[in-house]
């Protein structure tokens, strides 16, 4: 936008947005690991009394996916 020489204003709106975005991926990360844990403990509690079912199924799918996607975040 700068090389094609946009307006000042717009400019400083995509700014914010991206100042925005900073802030809220590290805060959107720290709720899907605290989120992450509680389904982890949950899921442990129903495989402990032998629960099973689609829902289950769901979860363990869920978690491997969720971690997957932070081991190609971070690496």
């Amino acid at each position: 936008m700068k090389d094609k020489g946009a307006d000042p204003y717009d400019l400083k709106q995509q700014e914010n947005v991206l100042a925005e975005s900073r802030i809220m991926i590290p805060d959107c990360r720290k709720r899907l690991e605290a989120v992450l844990a509680d389904l982890k403990g949950n899921l442990a509690e129903l495989e402990e009394v032998n629960q099973e079912g689609p829902k289950i199924e769901d979860a363990r799918r869920t978690i491997t996916e969720v971690e997957n996607l932070n081991q190609t975040i971070e690496d």
